[in-house]
């Protein structure tokens, strides 16, 4: 394999897809290719697992395109993949999302675990901070059963008046609260009082392998599928009656097996003095975290999922709390089987390599971009696709789309002819405005400070114009990369403002509309029956009865 400009050449294959004769030996990666002009270039981003999906595109619209007498030499298509598959096995990731080991060893079971503790010969004295707090990250299901407070030694007995709060990432309102007084103190157990609270389990993601079973399925209906996930994550871990006001509800049974439920759970412990005086509180440094053989992770300053307008207070502890390791069984037989999952999961990624690059010579129609290919590292992929399509080949627009959207490129051409989109600076898509910055989850946001994004379009489908590509290409190795490819581009967009061409036809959500440029999201079997209904009747909506 060859290096080039972030693109890994996987193959010689002659780009055939809309060459003309004087292009057929040369490689997809010489920068000769711009002795060929192209009105626009496609950039689909594909997983790599994704060969149905891709398949289906070149049996719909690509291959409408392909034949298509006007528009054929005009638009080149490229499938954006990751070089490189995650080494890791999906069961010990520490999310879905990333390339991240779960690294749990040694697991401590069937006991009970104070999160935080002192050494013998510490001493206890009261700071000047009357409010502090700790971030934590639950990576395998846990119970917490006590909130604790250190005390001041030099006391006789408890002379505190204490309250400590357990929230939820993005939640205003606490999970749990314990208060601490002379006459209410709790257990003395080592350096700290500790009081019980009501037990819920706070899971990562826990297997179920129920066969032969019903489960109960609350179904919600709202506006997106962003408010959708953050409602179910609620759900999990606090009433559901709450979060019902705008919202219906339906409840239904239904069989399930082999179902893997995945959840997060991200909090912060505070504890606030009631008194005049601060509190007992030592530096993270200072204490021993018991994390229980890597179940539990401190987060520090500045990678803590809770909004900054509910971080209370300085950054340290003044108390702890006691958990239990749940699924204990479940845990040791995973430890137990990764490494033969290793092994499996290895010879998979090879022969997946073989398959792609066998796909790749077949239909000449994929970009190899140099990144593990995860849903964390599409932004990435993105930008190695610009750098490529800036040296590589010459245009004069770029569309960029996903593998699961439905795009019909001749109306977008004629789109382009009504709204004279031939410009510089330009950027054309249906814009969210205001979204709402996620702390946890699938769009979890820790490097992004404010309460919400600068405006983006709907990653289904957009157009903008060549130089903004080359400025995103120049700049792709200092760009910050964020959580999802849509939000990173609206970042990035934010530092030069282009004009920005807002057009609904671009659509958001899985809808079918009549004359629509995109729709995301949909399966192999419904992008081929849109475009189905689209050859026959002119609109992958609907057809009309004909007599």
């Amino acid at each position: 394999m060859a290096w080039k400009s972030g693109v890994i050449e996987m193959d010689d294959r002659k780009d055939k897809q809309q060459s003309g004769p004087e292009e057929e030996d040369q490689s997809t990666l010489l920068p000769q290719w711009k002795s060929h002009h192209y009105d626009v270039v496609v950039g689909v981003l594909s997983a790599r697992n994704n060969h149905k999906l891709r398949n289906v595109i070149r049996n719909t619209w690509l291959k409408h395109l392909t034949e298509h007498p006007a528009l054929s030499h005009r638009v080149l298509v490229k499938f954006i993949i990751g070089a490189h598959g995650c080494e890791v096995p999906v069961e010990d990731r520490e999310d879905p999302y990333s390339c991240r080991l779960l690294n749990i060893t040694s697991p401590v079971l069937n006991q009970e675990i104070e999160a935080f503790s002192l050494s013998e010969d510490a001493t206890s004295e009261l700071s000047e901070d009357r409010v502090v707090s700790v971030s934590f990250q639950v990576l395998y299901p846990i119970v917490i059963t006590s909130l604790g407070v250190f005390y001041d030694t030099s006391d006789v007995g408890f002379q505190r008046n204490i309250t400590v709060k357990l929230y939820q990432a993005e939640q205003e309102e606490p999970l749990f609260i314990a208060r601490f007084s002379p006459p209410s103190c709790g257990v003395q157990v080592n350096k700290l009082w500790y009081k019980p609270v009501e037990q819920f389990i706070l899971p990562e993601k826990t297997p179920q392998n129920h066969a032969n079973q019903e489960a109960q399925v609350f179904v919600f209906t709202f506006k997106n599928t962003r408010e959708t996930a953050q409602a179910i994550k609620r759900m999990h871990s606090q009433k559901a009656t709450k979060y019902l006001k705008d919202v219906t509800l339906k409840k239904q049974c239904v069989p399930f097996r082999h179902t893997m439920v995945e959840l997060s759970f991200e909090g912060t412990i505070v504890w606030e003095s009631q008194d005049l005086h601060g509190l007992v509180s030592r530096n993270l440094h200072k204490v021993t975290v018991n994390d229980g053989g890597g179940v539990l992770r401190v987060i520090t300053a500045g990678e803590s999922a809770l909004p900054h307008e509910f971080v209370e207070g300085v950054e340290g502890v003044a108390g702890g709390f006691i958990y239990t390791i749940q699924e204990g069984d479940a845990l040791l037989h995973n430890l137990h089987s990764r490494p033969q999952r290793l092994v499996d999961h290895m010879r998979n990624l090879h022969e997946e390599d073989v398959l792609l690059k066998e796909e790749s010579r077949v239909y000449g129609d994929i970009v190899f971009v140099d990144v593990v290919d995860t849903y964390r590292n599409v932004p990435a992929k993105l930008l190695n696709f610009y750098r490529w399509t800036v040296e590589t080949t010459s245009f004069s627009l770029l569309l960029k789309t996903d593998d699961d959207c439905y795009i019909d490129l001749e109306a977008i051409f004629n789109r382009i002819v009504q709204k004279n989109l031939d410009g510089s600076n330009f950027w054309w898509g249906n814009f969210r405005l205001n979204w709402a910055v996620d702390r946890t989850g699938k769009w979890q946001e820790l490097e992004y400070p404010s309460p919400a994004y600068p405006a983006f379009a709907c990653g289904s489908g957009y157009v903008i114009s060549r130089d903004i590509v080359s400025w995103l290409a120049s700049n792709s190795g200092r760009l910050k990369t964020y959580q999802g490819e849509d939000v990173s581009m609206g970042i990035w967009m934010a530092a030069i403002g282009p004009k920005r061409h807002q057009d609904s036809l671009w659509l958001c959500e899985k809808t079918c509309e009549t004359g629509m440029l995109s729709s995301p999201q949909y399966s192999p079997q419904e992008l081929a029956d849109l475009w189905e209904l689209k050859e026959l009747c002119g609109d992958p909506c609907q057809c009309e009865a004909r007599s």
